[in-house]
């Protein structure tokens, strides 16, 4: 009897011990290919979570599809069709050519009424979907564009000049200089403080703000298209730091007087340029707000001007620093309240929500405490709240928050895990909060603003299920400084075996303003990461001090001397590494691109002794050729940190170069220019250093399209033969 109870056992045992391991062996039946992985694969789509594409209409939730638009009840979930793509294609009354072939870009304006905004690639339409009524603009090779909802006027830039264009189809064109050399409405300061146009309309759409940028006497840099039969010079205007940069102005443009006045800014002198960022108006549209910064970036005014006559009206605000002062955020007004705004300012140390009484002209502070305000996504008026998104729970998170204007009470809207991204209501009683959690991969509910109640309207499921999955794990070590918490990402080899010794390869940006780590799905893993894990690697990727959501402190650590601290800090993580008994301290690489590719260099030449391979992309080289408003950011000018841009140039460090490094570019990078790393090459020439070297061939800074699939194939290959 014994003796058969022992015999079921075994066998019950060995059944559940098939039963364990049958999902893994199912698992392992497929592998990734980077055509599943990388975004530019023919299989990439099909191999991220389900999505939802969403809009508001007033307080309506809609979907938007491919073939049609549909209203969401927010309780319940249930979907009842607006209209499909086939009965407004006809309401359009565009050619074959420019007809709408999908509805994902549509927008609903006015809520309460029928009428959808679309845009195809040479128009933009308001078709009423009942009525039929059709309002056309031609945005026909358009450089620019911003269109009010309230006077339906529409600015665009064409050839760099203005033009406004109203809804009976009367266009006038309000300059006629632009030109390379002279650009209108559209982004300055190269997309730095915030600026991610040029283009701004007064809340009743009857005046235009606008940038004019002179950059005659920016220095061309050289850029050469090699398409045609003969290779075409294609300059960039690139401002070097340390260098004569351009000098922007701000136009208003009033649609009733049809004149335009210029705002008499400070006059700029020489190495003396004002940067001009974040313009806000005024609700009655009179008055327009905005930061000045002066060139070293530690002196940040909030002026006013007379949106008529262009005369400054206020110095409402000014901060400065030691080490510089970033100003991101435009003004945001209060609705109920138009004598009162929010801005932002990491005055304390973190950035922080004010509230500022134009009646008064005092402020005082709304949110605070050590962590990171990251976005605000508009109010709830009825609650007369603020609706923010913040890293409070975690610096690894990004959750949703209701704040009172009143007391900066503050109410958590969403679960409290994870990484939300929210998008609120035209009342701002109401929002659709897209997250995502390290074993989460993607859901989406709305939820009110005013009690948190939520309805689920997506769970997606898992779309790597049946594949070869690595473990990602998430936790931290202490900076060089002995004390900082430091968020690193960990992505163990597919079938890890505690065992045996693994090739490791570090991911390092490194840079400011962004960050790798986070509590998103796979704790924000890239999908190269998956791929190498997949061949057998460790991958390790450490957020050190001088990224971004930590604080002012922690992000100026590394003023003056990019690199320096990083370094320190990815050595701490290479310290770590080296402590556990699966990591390979023989077999150690390391990969980044832009400030990434800077650091991987910069590692790669100051420890020769650690790391055997590297893969440098689009690397800066020496800051000295790098951008002015970036560039003197972080390292002041060349002429007044010398001893600074000396100690974080590579050239001087091509000599020891040990390992195998492979350098990639774009051949026509506009943002890192070719000269960074031709000139390394050239000092590894001189040195007797052997570096490899790839280019792309018309490609700027980033690989477009499928020829990223070719780029991280080459990456891989490049650690397959001589890291593995």
């Amino acid at each position: 009897m014994i003796h058969t109870m022992l015999k079921t056992n075994t066998m019950t045992m060995a059944i559940a011990a098939i039963l364990t391991l049958l999902p893994f062996s199912m698992s392992a039946q497929k592998e990734f290919t980077l055509e599943d992985l990388n975004f530019g694969g023919n299989n990439y789509s099909k191999m991220t979570p389900e999505n939802r594409f969403l809009a508001w209409w007033g307080d309506e939730l809609v979907r938007l599809e491919n073939d049609h638009c549909a209203i969401i009840d927010k309780k319940t979930g249930k979907e009842t069709t607006l209209f499909t793509l086939d009965e407004i294609v006809p309401l359009t009354k565009s050619d074959e050519h420019n007809r709408m072939r999908h509805l994902y870009n549509a927008t609903f304006p006015y809520p309460g009424k029928t009428q959808v905004l679309l845009i195809n690639g040479k128009e933009r339409m308001l078709v009423d979907w009942k009525s039929g009524e059709l309002i056309k603009y031609d945005r026909d090779k358009v450089q620019a564009e911003e269109w009010n909802s309230t006077s339906l006027y529409m600015a665009y830039v064409r050839d760099n000049n203005l033009f406004v264009a109203d809804s009976e189809g009367n266009t006038r064109q309000l300059t006629t200089d632009g030109s390379r050399e002279i650009v209108y409405g559209q982004s300055v300061h190269r997309d730095e403080f915030g600026i991610s146009g040029g283009l701004f309309w007064s809340p009743d759409g009857s005046k235009l703000a606008f940038y004019r940028m002179d950059q005659s006497m920016v220095t061309d840099y050289p850029q050469v298209n090699v398409f045609g039969r003969i290779a075409e010079y294609r300059p960039d205007k690139y401002p070097m730091a340390g260098e004569t940069s351009h000098q922007v102005t701000v136009g208003v443009y009033n649609t009733a007087t049809k004149q335009t006045v210029y705002l008499q800014t400070p006059p700029s002198k020489d190495k003396d340029e004002m940067y001009f960022t974040n313009i806000s108006w005024s609700p009655d549209g009179n008055t327009i707000y905005m930061f000045e910064l002066n060139r070293d970036q530690n002196d940040c005014h909030l002026v006013s001007y007379d949106a008529h006559t262009g005369k400054r009206t206020g110095d409402l605000y000014q901060e400065k620093s030691d080490k510089y002062v970033e100003p991101l955020h435009p003004l945001t007004f209060l609705p109920w309240d138009s004598s009162k705004f929010i801005f932002q300012s990491q005055r304390d140390g973190y950035n922080h929500l004010y509230l500022f009484d134009t009646k008064k002209n005092t402020y005082s502070q709304l949110t605070k405490g050590n962590w990171v305000v990251m976005n605000v996504l508009g109010f709830n008026q009825k609650a007369k709240s603020v609706i923010i998104a913040s890293n409070e729970a975690s610096p690894i998170q990004c959750n949703l928050y209701a704040v009172s204007i009143k007391n900066g009470k503050r109410t958590l809207l969403d679960n409290g895990r994870g990484y939300h991204s929210g998008v609120i209501s035209a009342s701002g009683e109401w929002a659709y909060d897209k997250y995502s959690e390290p074993d989460v991969p993607r859901n989406i509910d709305v939820l009110s603003t005013i009690n948190g109640k939520k309805t689920q309207l997506l769970c997606a499921a898992d779309p790597w299920n049946g594949y070869k999955v690595p473990e990602y794990s998430c936790g931290t070590i202490k900076a060089a400084d002995g004390n900082t918490d430091l968020y690193y990402r960990m992505v163990k080899p597919v079938g890890f075996d505690p065992n045996k010794k693994y090739p490791t390869v570090i991911y390092v940006y490194g840079g400011p303003h962004a960050h790798n780590v986070d509590a998103r799905w796979h704790y924000c893993s890239r999908s190269w990461e998956t791929y190498m894990a997949q061949k057998g690697y460790l991958l390790f990727i450490l957020d050190n001090r001088g990224s971004e959501n930590r604080g002012r402190d922690f992000e100026q650590a590394t003023f003056r001397q990019l690199g320096q601290v990083e370094m320190q800090d990815q050595m701490k993580g290479v310290e770590f590494l080296q402590s556990l008994p699966y990591v390979d301290k023989d077999r150690m690489g390391v990969h980044g691109w832009s400030f990434g590719g800077f650091m991987t260099i910069t590692l790669m030449t100051n420890h020769p002794e650690v790391f055997k391979v590297g893969v440098a992309g689009g690397p800066v080289i020496d800051w000295k050729w790098y951008e002015v408003m970036y560039g003197e950011r972080y390292m002041d000018t060349p002429q007044t940190n010398p001893e600074g841009y000396a100690k974080c140039s590579l050239l001087n460090k091509a000599k020891d170069l040990k390992g195998k490094l492979q350098i990639i570019t774009g051949y026509n990078d506009p943002t890192v220019v070719p000269q960074h790393c031709l000139s390394f090459i050239a000092e590894c020439i001189k040195a007797g250093t052997q570096p490899d070297f790839f280019v792309y061939p018309g490609e700027p800074h980033n690989m477009r399209g499928h020829q990223s699939v070719h780029l991280h194939e080459r990456i891989t290959q490049y650690f397959e033969d001589y890291l593995k």
